[in-house]
């Protein structure tokens, strides 16, 4: 098992610049309208591939509290296998895959997908979302931060 080189808390003290950066590009995306469940099925897929642990912990104790069906954050791994999701998930998931994975780039039918679902700035507010969870990706996997505990609830106290 691998230990922390450093936690997520300390880069908010180290480098709280760049920390309040990555932190307002995250939210514009929101701000601008786009769905917060939509965006944290983003996030996790994109932190599932970077392989930030933190980040993926972090993102599905988010969905589960803003109400992401349990079935989505367990399939969105294999999204494309699961017809749960609608055209407009998918279409934020192949965008999200895409911009993750640049060696590939954007290919001409993922472009013509997400612009099918999305409006110019939709997309252009989507984009921003998928840059901030790679951005936060790299620290968290550099410095391997340590993945939230879920929150203990009374019915699990109880047990």
């Amino acid at each position: 098992m691998s230990h922390a080189r450093s936690e997520y808390e300390d880069f908010k003290r180290i480098a709280p610049d760049a920390y309040d950066l990555v932190l307002a590009l995250g939210q514009v995306a929101g701000k601008a309208g786009l769905d917060k469940q939509l965006l944290e099925l983003v996030k996790l897929r994109a932190s599932q591939i970077n392989g930030c642990a933190f980040c993926v912990q972090h993102h599905v104790l988010l969905s589960e509290r803003i109400g992401v069906p349990v079935d989505k954050l367990h399939l969105v791994a294999v999204w494309r296998e699961a017809p749960i999701f609608s055209a407009r998930e998918r279409a934020a998931l192949a965008w999200t895959e895409a911009l993750t994975l640049l060696p590939d780039g954007v290919s001409d039918e993922v472009y013509s997908e997400a612009t099918g679902e999305f409006s110019e700035t939709e997309l252009a507010y989507l984009t921003s979302a998928v840059a901030s969870i790679n951005v936060w990706n790299r620290f968290g996997a550099a410095y391997r931060w340590t993945p939230a505990k879920r929150p203990v609830t009374a019915n699990a106290a109880a047990s």
